[in-house]
């Protein structure tokens, strides 16, 4: 008996230690993550869009940009003259990005040279191409009337040339004019302008966009204003992509959530121009270079072929790729339910390319699962059917065969054959790169490959329109240094000019690789000092910092990269007026803004004070939102409802 209640009274003891055990290791874990409990979001973190509300740092907008405003009226009053000087027509040869920067050039030039401009041609999308006889090349992408409707008032825009005119232009009766990509605008006025006072009508062929330099004279700032309303305002799709891109941002935003745009930037001549091979693997190094030889060759690139990848990537001249932008905006707080839309009609790499970025975002989406086949394809209009254009790989020889061929092959000794180079499996024969693994040479593209690229500028402007409205974009790749227009970099300059307090990331890749390089070891469980790191240099990219550092990168290859202080007011000066920040050559790039007009101060004002005052809900202490997630109370239809301003005495708004 004694034994058992010795037994009982040590069971007991035992029970009390674990239950005192389990007390001192429940306060310990109280008291280490007391200050993670005591840290409660506030209510200033959040900010209200109609009945919902978004978290501040990842959907709100930039509070030191949020004074400047789109305001791309003229400041002085000029009329179209009516004494033109002649005509001028122009073939654009390039992308989506050429195709746009081009027309706004050409715009300011027919306006610098008192010309009437005759609707653009753009080479990607004639008839000869294979599109629809429904459509010219200007109107496959932009609504022609639109687009000489808002330019009334400014340039003479007309669809053809006379029918006088134009037997003698089949007839090469005109001189024609290849202006270098940023001519300046001394170059129109002594080498076209006596041309065209001659001949009447001058041709211009343009093939790498960008036709006029982008800082003009401060005396030519309302040619620059001229640029920011082609661009932004007489630029519309055709209806038709219009509807469709709507439709698209419906249903990114059907939940009542935010979407974030992503633009890889792997475009495969960017990549060859900068020498970023090796980044890829297999094939894709092989296409890569071939590209770049064929750059060597015609003068567009001035180094040699093989080039150090890893070197340019830490100089920050190759892209980011989509694994290390889904570690990026992990380290922002991006859940991994965030809607992240990836545009761009090419993304050198495929899918399998984006399968890190996927694994950490599952709800990344593009206009193929956004859209039906159906919806996509109503956008070609009628066209004929065409001969597919798959590279047959030459016939399988049977082994009878080889030892036919062997035989036949001469007198023996042989010398033994070279070592087979690297195999070349069945999946990289297949498809339009497959000749990388029969041939040297890449084969002239097919009726059906032009017509593919045809409709690659269909796909460029939806996702351009997706872009624009989305709540948040984050770029690959920018600002190459090319000196061509980049996709990522007008739509930058889109959403700077329309919104610019919007969440527009400017990272500087320099400083994003040397950042990656610190942790490199550590990629998927970073250190919380890299992750603070990551963030304070993205969050300031938002503000006024990185606004500044990527205007004097980007302002001086594309002024529709950066069409500020000209295209853009001041709903309040800034605290310091003296405190300008200019760029190498003198052009101001952040605090030479104008005042805003009254009438437009007065409508932010009315919109603000409604947006404010029917806050319905509040936000408990502490508590986020449920998936960071809102209704979008500024849509409707999935277009974005424009303030509603009061009657204007003294100007109009331009979309009016």
């Amino acid at each position: 008996m004694f034994h058992k209640s010795k037994f009982k009274l040590a069971a007991l003891v035992g029970i009390a230690l674990s239950v005192v055990s389990l007390l001192v290791h429940l306060l310990l874990a109280n008291y280490s993550t007391g200050d993670f409990i005591q840290y409660k979001l506030r209510e200033d973190d959040f900010y209200q869009i109609g009945q919902k509300y978004r978290y501040r740092k990842l959907w709100g907008p930039v509070t030191s940009l949020e004074t400047l405003q789109p305001y791309a009226n003229p400041r002085t009053f000029y009329p179209v003259l009516k004494e033109q000087n002649g005509f001028i027509y122009a073939k654009i040869y390039g992308g989506f990005a050429k195709i746009r920067s081009s027309i706004c050039d050409l715009v300011a030039i027919a306006r610098l040279l008192n010309a009437t401009l005759v609707i653009p041609e753009i080479q990607e999308s004639l008839r000869s191409k294979g599109i629809s006889t429904k459509f010219k090349s200007f109107s496959y992408l932009y609504n022609e009337e639109q687009f000489i409707a808002a330019l009334s008032n400014d340039v003479i825009v007309v669809k053809s040339l006379p029918n006088d005119l134009k037997e003698a232009r089949k007839k090469t009766k005109f001189p024609t004019v290849s202006p270098r990509n940023s001519a300046p605008p001394s170059f129109y006025l002594t080498e076209v302008l006596p041309k065209l006072k001659r001949s009447k009508v001058v041709g211009l062929i343009i093939n790498n966009g960008g036709c006029l330099q982008s800082v003009l004279p401060e005396s030519m700032a309302e040619y620059q204003r001229l640029r920011c309303r082609v661009a932004f305002h007489a630029l519309q799709f055709r209806p038709e992509i219009q509807v469709l891109g709507n439709q698209i941002v419906e249903r990114l935003r059907a939940f009542g959530r935010p979407y974030l745009a992503y633009h890889p930037g792997l475009v495969r001549d960017t990549l060859a121009f900068h020498g970023c091979a090796e980044l890829f693997q297999d094939v894709h190094t092989e296409l890569i270079q071939y590209r770049r030889n064929q750059m060597i060759k015609h003068g567009m690139v001035h180094e040699g072929l093989s080039v150090d990848s890893v070197a340019r990537k830490k100089n920050g001249s190759c892209p980011l790729m989509p694994e290390e932008v889904g570690l990026l905006l992990r380290a922002m707080g991006y859940p991994p339910n965030t809607i992240i839309y990836v545009a761009g009609a090419e993304t050198f790499g495929g899918q399998r390319i984006l399968i890190p970025l996927r694994a950490m975002y599952t709800n990344l989406v593009d206009r193929t699962s956004m859209c039906s086949k159906k919806e996509l394809s109503s956008l070609f209009g009628p066209e004929y059917p065409l001969p597919s254009n798959l590279h047959q790989p030459p016939p399988v020889k049977s082994e009878k065969q080889l030892i036919e061929e062997w035989k036949r092959a001469g007198p023996r000794p042989r010398p033994l054959p070279p070592p087979p180079a690297r195999p070349f499996y069945q999946h990289e024969k297949e498809g339009w790169y497959g000749w990388v693994a029969e041939t040297d040479k890449e084969p002239d593209p097919l009726p059906l490959d032009l017509r593919m690229q045809a409709h690659r500028l269909l796909w460029d402007a939806l996702d351009y329109y997706v872009s624009i409205e989305a709540d948040a974009f984050f770029p690959g790749f920018n600002n190459d240094g090319s000196g061509w227009p980049d996709f990522s970099s007008l739509i930058m300059g889109h959403r700077q000019y329309q919104t610019a307090s919007g969440i527009t990331y400017r990272p500087d890749r320099k400083i994003i690789v040397e950042l990656f390089e610190t942790n490199r070891d550590n990629l998927y469980h970073p250190k919380r000092n890299w992750t603070v790191l990551v963030r304070d240099h993205l969050n300031k990219s938002l503000g006024a910092d990185g606004f500044i550092a990527e205007a004097q990168l980007s302002k001086p290859a594309s002024f529709l990269s950066h069409p500020l202080p000209e295209c853009s007011c001041r709903t309040s000066t800034l605290p310091d007026n003296s405190n300008l920040v200019k760029g190498q050559n003198g052009e101001l790039l952040y605090g030479g803004e104008d005042r805003c007009p009254d009438w437009m101060v007065h409508g932010l004002s009315m919109v603000s004070a409604r947006a404010t005052g029917g806050k319905d809900e509040e936000v408990e202490e502490g508590e986020l939102p449920e998936d960071d997630s809102d209704v979008d109370g500024d849509t409707e239809n999935g277009s974005r409802i424009d303030a509603n301003r009061p009657e204007q005495d003294e100007e109009m708004d331009p979309d009016d």
